[in-house]
């Protein structure tokens, strides 16, 4: 069965400037309420990639009827298009969903770079920039650079073909990419300077079992001055949260009766390490010098933002 889904895997290389003749392809599918989970999910992915990079995204992102993924235009927009049970399947062929946001990522670097405005579709030079591009911005959003290149040790070609470079070059400019973010996130670090970041897709739990509100300490307002907010924490187990360190250093969250200061942003004496969020409702979080948050486990369990 393995051997059949990597065949498979193999046989649909990733795409630039895909040429669709029909653009009801670009359309949802049919009973997308169904299936919002999946493709809320992979809108997801999609911001968070943007939100590495600091630019707005100029396209959409549609789960179609394509193979496996393509950036491409379409009666003059900009669209990435995705195949779900492609995604899926990456993903479970490689054991990590980093696979499915670097075939993503790399289709962004196409748009970003300017690949889908020539006519020609895919080249080698393209390919090798976008592949670089995923890199880049995987190590952003705290994949290591073996998950960064998973899906490519999976789907390249031994060799360069007419239209996509060989598995030594892709996974070579993959790393060009990655070593360039690491760069960037470790001369930050140097400078005491928080990397903005995004949240990597983990799955943890945090303010589910936070203590009753009525034992937190309250202020009167019920939402935060923008002026005292430092940052935002975004929680992967409650994403609906809204949660700030503010300038102070307290951590607080805003309720329906109110604020609540629940723990306090301390500084460490790690290297990698500079801050823990400390409180009595949640175990202690951890802060990388990109603005990862991670649990006493090592596990990523959400992320500072501006």
């Amino acid at each position: 069965m393995k051997k059949v889904l990597l065949t498979v895997l193999t046989s649909v290389l990733l795409t630039a400037g895909a040429a669709v003749s029909n653009p009801s392809v670009a359309e949802a599918k049919e009973g997308s309420a169904a299936q919002y989970t999946t493709q809320a999910g992979a809108r997801d992915i999609i911001t968070e990639i943007i939100d590495a990079i600091g630019l707005k995204p100029r396209f959409e992102v549609r789960a179609a009827n394509v193979p496996n993924a393509a950036a491409t235009i379409i009666n003059g927009k900009r669209y990435i298009l995705y195949n779900e049970q492609f995604l899926s399947a990456v993903n479970n062929a490689v054991r990590t969903d980093w696979a499915g946001v670097s075939i993503l990522a790399h289709e962004i670097g196409h748009h970003l770079n300017g690949h889908t405005l020539t006519q020609g579709g895919s080249n080698i030079n393209d390919e090798l920039e976008a592949d670089e591009f995923s890199g880049f911005v995987l190590r952003k959003m705290g994949a290591s650079l073996s998950e960064t290149q998973a899906a490519i040790k999976v789907l390249a070609d031994d060799e360069d073909n007419r239209t996509h470079p060989g598995k030594s070059s892709r996974l070579a400019a993959i790393n060009r990419g990655w070593r360039n973010a690491e760069n960037q996130i470790l001369a930050s670090a140097k400078a005491g300077t928080p990397t903005r970041t995004v949240a990597a897709p983990a799955r943890s739990s945090a303010m589910a079992s936070a203590a009753p509100a009525a034992t937190a300490r309250r202020a009167s307002a019920s939402r935060m001055n923008s002026q005292y907010i430092l940052r935002q924490v975004k929680l992967q187990g409650a994403p609906q949260e809204r949660i700030y360190v503010t300038t102070a250093y307290n951590v607080v969250r805003e309720t329906e009766d109110g604020l609540q200061v629940i723990g306090k942003m301390q500084k460490t004496n790690s290297r990698n390490f500079p801050y823990v969020l400390e409180s009595q409702y949640l175990p202690n979080i951890f802060v990388t010098t990109d603005g990862l948050l991670l649990n006493e486990d090592g596990q990523r369990v959400g992320v500072l933002t501006t």
